[in-house]
């Protein structure tokens, strides 16, 4: 028996790798949080599998469900929103798996921050204007962040910032990132990526709250914030001028179905 972790993605059902929505399908068991994931996702269950929302349930009630489906000696699909890399409370589970001895995997999936991106049309790196990209978040309920992890400190590298979980403390985030990036630096809200009721709103640190306020969210939003998020008229990189000294030596690449140049040799 094994419980895989699957990262589920952003919330589109087909929005998850080919290995997850497998998994998925082969488990008799299926455990999700259905305040975030979407239920779409559990067209891919089998007829017959035991389905379970854990949005309601303690780290202990879950717990259960994994010896439940030991003692049956059946696999368990673990899904967790987005990528199972950050904020997927997925480390505090197969702790407890370890300790139990109970055997487990873990399939990633396609992050928020990705499928914002995907949603703006755009590259978060930007030649010659920002080339980080900070994941972060603000303290909240769940857990709080260390002394150092704060907005202040990956503000003032002057990084593309993509703030999870913090759609509640606006106002902070405003208020804290004005200073290092100024009034005009452009702000985005991303709401509910890739779910059919996906909202966009684009503003600055000086006005977005006012935007918000017009049209709030309360869950599910990634802010980012940064000056790539603008940026139209940056210097191109070298990778493909023609003068790029590149590394790769091999043969001339030609055309599918066209003699190669070591044709007819």
């Amino acid at each position: 028996m094994t419980v895989h972790f699957i990262g589920a993605g952003p919330g589109a059902a087909d929005l998850i790798t080919v290995r997850g929505r497998d998994l998925i399908a082969a488990c008799p068991v299926c455990l999700y949080a259905g305040s975030i994931v979407s239920p779409d996702l559990l067209q891919y269950c089998p007829p017959e599998a035991r389905i379970v929302d854990t949005a309601p349930m303690s780290l202990d009630e879950i717990e259960g469900e994994y010896l439940a489906a030991t003692a049956m000696g059946q696999d368990v699909a673990r899904l967790h929103s987005g990528d199972l890399s950050v904020w997927s409370a997925v480390a505090e589970q197969t702790r407890r798996l370890d300790r139990l001895g109970i055997s487990w995997t873990m399939t990633p999936g396609v992050p928020a921050v990705a499928a914002a991106a995907s949603a703006l049309r755009q590259e978060l790196t930007i030649p010659g204007v920002a080339q980080s990209l900070v994941l972060t978040r603000v303290s909240g309920r769940a857990s709080a962040m260390p002394p150092n992890e704060t907005l202040g400190n990956f503000g003032a590298t002057g990084a593309t910032l993509a703030i999870h979980l913090a759609i509640h403390a606006l106002g902070q985030v405003v208020a804290e990132l004005s200073p290092l990036y100024g009034a005009d630096c452009p702000c985005v809200v991303a709401v509910r990526v890739s779910f059919a009721d996906e909202r966009i709103i684009r503003g600055t640190l000086g006005d977005i709250e006012q935007r918000m306020a017009a049209d709030p969210a309360e869950r599910t939003a990634l802010i980012l914030v940064g000056r790539g998020l603008a940026s139209r008229d940056f210097q191109e990189s070298a990778l493909y001028s023609a003068g790029y000294q590149r590394r790769y030596r091999g043969r001339p690449l030609h055309l599918i179905g066209e003699p190669g140049p070591e044709a007819g040799a």
